[in-house]
């Protein structure tokens, strides 16, 4: 139901019924959600993935943060810093679980998951230029969200959505260029080599030749007596002794994984220094697109960009 209620409240606004409680609210009241005013409540940015916080309990409302955004200017009231120090929070926890995820690999293993940067890759003027687009146009939908304009949000709702694969698309190629780069540099798996040749038949062991001495012996006295049937089986049966293959050692099965395998599966994962996913550099541009375009990784692009933005203000 609050899932719900969250989708009519983006589509029409959360004061579709009327409700007079939204009239009489003012931005200060302690059930209005500061972090929504400043420009990006948590709550909405990881829903339906494992970082879901659930709804916000406090009241989102578009004329509220224009209020707040009008005191602000005045120096009357910031809550910039709340904001802060709850994204700050959550950047701290996205990499103490990379530092987590880095302590199970060996140095090498390690080092190899940081050797490319993630965002450093992805940071193109094309790029930057995309991101902004997405920014406008998101304030595009705040404002036909307060004027009341539901079908041109939904319109602009479906253009950022177009942006936004537009850029994971891109992202995804630049990214996977440089993986096919990084890729050069592993250990290559041994090739596979020609099977060996045939080796000759083994000589029987010690107790497959006892046998079959004692059955010639029998055939030799079985012909001397003049049954030649018998001798001819006994004959047969060595024979058949003879051909048994002797005991060996277990043949070492070349279609296993050998050392420098085992290696190239530890050295192929990279980590996202956005949000703290591991890549691997084996991945298809399709699957790094669905990373780049993943809520998880947005959330946290919103989140760094937030902040590096918070920062600026203070200065």
């Amino acid at each position: 139901m609050d899932a719900m209620r969250k989708q009519l409240d983006v589509l029409m606004g959360a004061n579709r019924n009327g409700d007079v409680r939204e009239v009489n609210r003012k931005y200060y009241d302690r059930d209005v959600c500061r972090m929504y005013l400043v420009g990006l409540c948590p709550h909405e940015l990881f829903q339906l993935t494992k970082m879901d916080m659930g709804p916000c309990p406090k009241a989102h409302s578009l004329q509220l943060r224009k209020e707040y955004e009008e005191a602000r200017a005045k120096g009357v009231d910031s809550y910039d810093r709340e904001l802060e120090d709850v994204i700050d929070r959550l950047i701290v926890e996205c990499d103490k679980k990379i530092g987590r995820a880095l302590k199970r690999l060996d140095d090498d293993d390690a080092k190899a998951a940081i050797a490319i940067s993630v965002t450093e890759v992805t940071q193109t003027e094309e790029l930057n230029e995309l991101s902004k687009q997405i920014k406008e146009k998101l304030k595009d939908v705040d404002k036909y969200d307060l004027e009341g304009k539901t079908d041109f949000k939904i319109q602009t709702l479906e253009e950022v959505e177009k942006l936004r694969t537009e850029r994971a698309e891109k992202q995804s190629a630049l990214l996977l260029e440089a993986f096919n780069k990084d890729r050069a540099s592993l250990p290559q798996p041994l090739p596979n080599l020609p099977p060996p040749p045939p080796l000759p038949a083994p000589a029987p062991d010690a107790r497959t030749q006892e046998m079959i001495n004692e059955k010639l012996k029998k055939a030799e006295d079985l012909g001397e007596q003049g049954m030649v049937d018998e001798a001819q089986k006994a004959l047969e049966e060595a024979e058949a002794l003879k051909k048994l293959p002797a005991r060996q050692e277990p043949a070492v099965d070349s279609t296993k994984y050998t050392a420098a395998d085992v290696r190239i599966t530890d050295q192929k994962l990279r980590v996202c220094d956005i949000c703290g996913a591991f890549l691997s550099v084996y991945d298809s541009d399709r699957r790094l697109a669905d990373h780049f375009g993943g809520k998880l990784h947005l959330g946290y692009m919103q989140i760094r960009e937030k902040i590096a933005e918070l920062q600026v203000w203070e200065r």
